[in-house]
């Protein structure tokens, strides 16, 4: 800022009585500085302002197709408006141009159209009208995920409704653990969606209430369905990377040709253990496998030979392998308990639980991460919470410090040239993400 420049400054006038007069020095020098902070510094001669870094990044984007202009027809308007809170479908069509009191009766009348009276705010609403205000084309979004189409043809209205077609679009974010995964997943835009499903692809290595500490890193790549141009919920992590005390986990999703889909490491090694870490989501261990631990019912010492999480009463609780149900009822200081059988020498407890999962009883046969129970205080219990036994040839062990613990089956050979020929542009975008860490992208493929 040069001389002339600040004796303008200091000489601003100020309108007081229908006349301008000049304002007094100490006060405006208090109020550039009190506005500019440390940018009235950062302009002070002979310094200059730091360089930001920049990055170029370079991306071939699909062009529209173009259709070719009908000269010979009346010209058409489009007007897209959001549903107001209180809006009424006449209100909300004059407001994007409509004057028809043929549509609005039709609108009225065609249970077909009564859809369109489901008005919630925020949803978007689609017309298209000639010059003179007269409706040709109504495109409306249901709650159903159905699109309702009134169109119309030799003068007449007529409506429709067929399943809304879905666009996947990739989106991609990254973030860093501060205090927890949810608030750096919503620190870097990610949905709540797609954080469950991280922790998940992820169950088998990492602990997410256990293992994760500050300066923990991750990097997703995920999908957005999209329906004629909104935004309608995210869909399946397509990869994903984390950096968990120091070591760096990868996952990428492979749809078959059959339809089944899985998350493999990036040389095909499966994700998804026979086992999962944890029998629930998110929770706090309480008690850990111990030889001699103070009971708190029968005021003695005695071993633990089982983990407890402490969680709501109602928590899901989950089965942490495929296996079969050997026992679903009530045992003594079990409580409500489930005992499954898994392959060969392994089966896995489930105790305390306040009620059993529907369909799980004896003999019945249940998948890895479906629910067995909900949390609970039935049995020897003074909270709330799982009691977890994993147990090797009938026998307790620390399910925390078991290490080996039998795999998944890897991607079969013949398919690897195909995964790997798939997972190639999520690698680059998991990249991209990583670099530009704390900031969220979507892109067009």
């Amino acid at each position: 800022m040069n001389a002339h420049e600040t004796r303008i400054l200091a000489q601003s006038t100020r309108r007081t009585g229908g006349r301008f007069t000049h304002a007094p020095r100490q006060w405006l020098a208090a109020v550039v500085l009190a506005l500019c902070g440390v940018a009235a510094f950062a302009l002070a001669p002979g310094t200059t302002l730091p360089t930001p870094p920049t990055s170029t990044v370079v991306r071939a984007l699909p062009l529209p197709m173009l259709a070719p202009l009908d000269t010979g027809a009346a010209p058409r308007f489009r007007h897209e408006g959001r549903i107001l809170r209180g809006d009424t479908v006449g209100n909300v069509l004059a407001r994007l141009g409509v004057d028809d009191p043929a549509a609005l009766a039709f609108l009225r009348t065609d249970p077909a159209a009564r859809p369109l009276y489901q008005l919630r705010p925020g949803r978007s609403l689609r017309v298209e009208t000639d010059g003179d205000g007269l409706l040709h084309e109504l495109r409306f979004l249901t709650g159903a995920g159905e699109m309702l189409t009134i169109a119309r043809s030799s003068e007449r209205l007529s409506a429709s409704s067929a399943p809304a077609p879905v666009e996947l679009h990739w989106s991609f974010a990254a973030g860093e653990i501060r205090s927890s995964l949810f608030a750096a997943a919503d620190a870097a835009g990610l949905p709540d969606a797609v954080t469950l499903q991280l922790a998940d692809v992820f169950a088998a290595d990492i602990d997410f209430f256990k293992d994760l500490q500050r300066g923990d890193r991750f990097s997703v790549v995920y999908e957005m369905r999209y329906i004629d141009g909104e935004a309608a919920g995210a869909g399946r992590i397509v990869a994903a990377e984390f950096d968990n005390r120091g070591k760096t986990h990868r996952a990428f999703l492979f749809r078959d040709a059959d339809g089944s889909e899985n998350y493999y490491t990036a040389d095909g090694s499966a994700m998804r253990r026979a086992f999962l870490r944890s029998p629930m989501e998110f929770s706090r261990v309480t008690s850990g496998f111990s030889n001699a631990r103070f009971h708190p019912i029968l005021q003695t010492w005695r071993a633990h030979r089982g983990v407890d999480y402490a969680a709501p009463t109602g928590t899901p609780v989950r089965a942490t392998g495929n296996g079969k149900v050997v026992f679903a009822g009530r045992q003594d200081g079990y409580g409500n308990v489930v005992i499954l059988e898994h392959q060969g020498v392994y089966s896995t407890v489930y105790a305390h639980l306040s009620r059993i999962g529907g369909g799980v009883r004896s003999g019945a046969r249940v998948t890895q991460g479906e629910v067995v129970g909900y949390v609970g205080q039935t049995g020897w219990a003074t909270g709330p919470h799982l009691h977890y036994e994993f147990r090797v040839a009938g026998v307790q062990r620390d399910p925390l410090t078991l290490a080996a613990l039998p795999g998944g089956d890897p991607l079969p050979a013949s398919r690897r040239s195909a995964f790997a020929a798939r997972i190639e542009p999520a690698i680059e975008r998991l990249a991209l993400a990583h670099r530009f860490a704390g900031a969220s992208f979507a892109t067009l493929d």
